[in-house]
C-alpha cells in the first residue's frame, strides 16, 4: 500500500501520465511499426532489469530494519511481540486464503497456447528436503547474486534479529542501525524516482502485450484473476478477521463500527500512513484501547501488518507463473504462502508497494511481467480495498493486544 500522500496535483499528473503511456502503448501495440515495436521491447527490458536490481535488496533491508527496531525494554518486547505475533498470524492466514481462492477459481491464463515455457526452479524438480537443503545459505553473497528470495529472506531475519538484541544504546547497534537505514533510505529514493517513469515502462509493457494479443492471445483469464483477489480481501475483512476477533473474545462488530470514520479514509486516500491518526483517534476513542497501546501497536502495525498486500503477491504471482508455464505445484504454492507473508512484512514504505515488489519478484525470476502492464489501470481499485483492510488489520491487532495486555496488566509498565 501506499505509505504517504501526494498532493491532488501529484496524484492528477501522474493520473494523466499513466493514461497517456497506456494510451500510447494501445496504440504503438496496433498500429505501430516494426521499429516503434523493437523501441517498447527496448523499454520494457530495461525496466525489468531495473525492478531486478532493487527487489532483493529493497525487502532484504526492509526485513532487517524492520526487526532491527525491536524494543529492548520487557514490556515493549511483550506487546511487540504480541503484536508481531498477531501481525505475522493474519497475514499467513490472508495468503493462504488467497491461495485457496486461487485454486478454487482457477484463473485460466491469457493464451494458454503461446505461454513461454520456462525451466521450473529446482525447488519445484527436486525433492522437498533438496529444496529445504538449497535454501540454507553456504555464504553471504550468492543467495543475492541468485535471487534466491527465500534465502535472502533467512538471511535478512537472521540479520534483524541479532541487530535487535545487540545492547541498547550501543555503538555497534546504532552504528548497524544507522548504515542499514541509510541503505534503506537510498533504496527508498531509486524506488521513487523508477516509479515516477514507470509509465514508460507501462508503455513498452502494453506494447507488447498487443502485439502478443494481435497473435491470438485471450484476456479471459484476467476477469478471475481480479475477482480472486477481491474476493480474497473481502473474505479476510467480513468474516476472516472478526473471527479472529470473536475467538479472543472481542466484539468484532463493535470494533468494526468504532473503525469506520478510519476505515472510509483508508478506503478513499489508499494510505494506512496517512490515515494513522484516524486510526489512533478512532482506536483509543470508539473502540477503547489504551492510549499506550494504540500509540505502540498502531505505528509499528502500519509498516509491516499488509493482509492485503500479501493476498495481491501470491495470487499475482502464481498467475502470472501459470502464464509463463511454470507448473504450479502445491509445494510452489505453500512456498509462496511464505514468500509473500514476508514480502508484505518487507513492504514498508514503498509507494504502490504490493504491485511493485510482484513485479519485482517476478522479474527476478526470469518470469514475463507484461501482464503487469494490464493490471497496472485496475491497481487503483484493488489498492483501496486492500488499503482499507490493512488499516482494519491493524485495528484488529491493536485491539487483540490491548485485551492481552490489559489480561496480564502490562499496559502501566510501557513507556511513553
Amino acid at each position: 500500500m501506499t505509505t504517504r500522500l501526494t498532493s491532488p496535483s501529484v496524484n492528477w499528473a501522474m493520473t494523466l501520465f499513466y493514461a497517456v503511456a497506456i494510451v500510447l502503448g494501445i496504440i504503438n501495440g496496433l498500429y505501430g511499426s516494426g521499429f516503434t515495436h523493437d523501441v517498447a521491447a527496448f523499454v520494457s527490458t530495461i525496466f525489468v532489469k531495473l525492478f531486478k536490481f532493487v527487489a532483493i535488496p529493497l525487502i532484504a533491508l526492509t526485513l532487517i530494519t524492520t526487526l532491527a527496531g525491536l524494543g529492548s525494554s520487557r514490556s515493549s518486547g511483550r506487546i511487540f511481540g504480541r503484536t508481531l505475533s498477531y501481525t505475522l498470524f493474519t497475514t499467513v492466514v490472508s495468503a493462504a486464503l488467497a491461495a485457496g481462492l486461487y485454486l478454487l477459481f482457477a484463473p485460466e491464463n491469457v493464451n494458454q497456447a503461446s505461454a513461454t515455457a520456462a525451466a521450473l526452479p529446482d525447488a519445484v524438480s527436486h525433492s522437498y528436503a533438496s529444496y529445504v537443503q538449497s535454501l540454507i545459505p553456504d555464504n553471504f553473497i550468492a543467495p543475492f547474486a541468485s535471487a534466491n528470495v527465500m534465502s535472502v529472506l533467512l538471511i535478512a531475519v537472521a540479520v534483524g534479529l541479532a541487530t535487535s538484541k545487540l545492547p541498547e544504546g550501543s555503538r555497534e547497534k546504532d552504528v548497524l542501525t544507522a548504515f542499514f537505514k541509510g541503505l534503506q533510505s537510498i533504496l527508498f529514493l531509486l524506488v521513487r524516482g523508477l516509479l515516477k517513469v514507470l509509465p514508460i515502462g507501462i508503455f513498452g509493457f502494453i506494447t507488447g502485450l498487443l502485439v502478443e494479443m494481435e497473435q491470438g492471445i485471450a484476456l479471459s483469464g484476467l476477469g478471475t484473476y481480479f475477482i480472486t483477489i477481491v474476493t480474497a480481501n473481502l473474505v479476510q475483512i467480513f468474516i476472516i478477521l472478526p473471527l479472529i476477533m470473536a475467538a479472543r473474545g472481542l466484539n468484532p462488530i463493535r470494533v468494526l463500527t468504532g473503525m469506520a470514520p478510519a476505515l472510509a479514509v483508508a478506503f478513499f486516500s489508499k494510505s494506512s500512513a496517512g490515515t494513522l491518526p484516524v486510526t489512533m483517534s478512532c482506536s483509543e476513542n470508539n473502540v477503547g484501547v489504551h492510549p499506550k497501546v494504540a500509540r505502540f501497536v498502531l505505528p509499528v502495525c502500519t509498516t509491516i501488518n499488509m493482509n492485503g498486500c500479501a493476498a495481491f503477491i501470491l495470487v499475482t504471482v502464481l498467475y502470472l507463473m501459470q502464464n509463463a508455464g511454470i507448473e504450479i505445484t502445491p509445494l510452489t504454492i505453500g512456498t509462496w504462502i511464505i514468500v509473500a507473508s514476508i514480502a508484505a512484512v518487507g513492504n514498508a514504505g514503498v509507494p504502490m508497494g504490493c504491485f511493485f515488489l510482484s513485479a519485482s519478484l517476478l522479474a527476478g525470476m526470469n518470469v514475463p511481467i507484461l501482464l503487469m502492464g494490464v493490471i497496472l489501470p485496475f491497481y487503483a481499485v484493488i489498492d483501496m480495498i486492500e488499503t482499507a483492510l490493512n488499516v482494519w488489520s491493524d485495528s484488529c491487532v491493536a485491539a487483540m493486544v490491548d485485551k492481552d495486555m490489559k489480561a496480564n496488566r502490562t499496559i502501566d509498565e510501557l513507556e511513553d
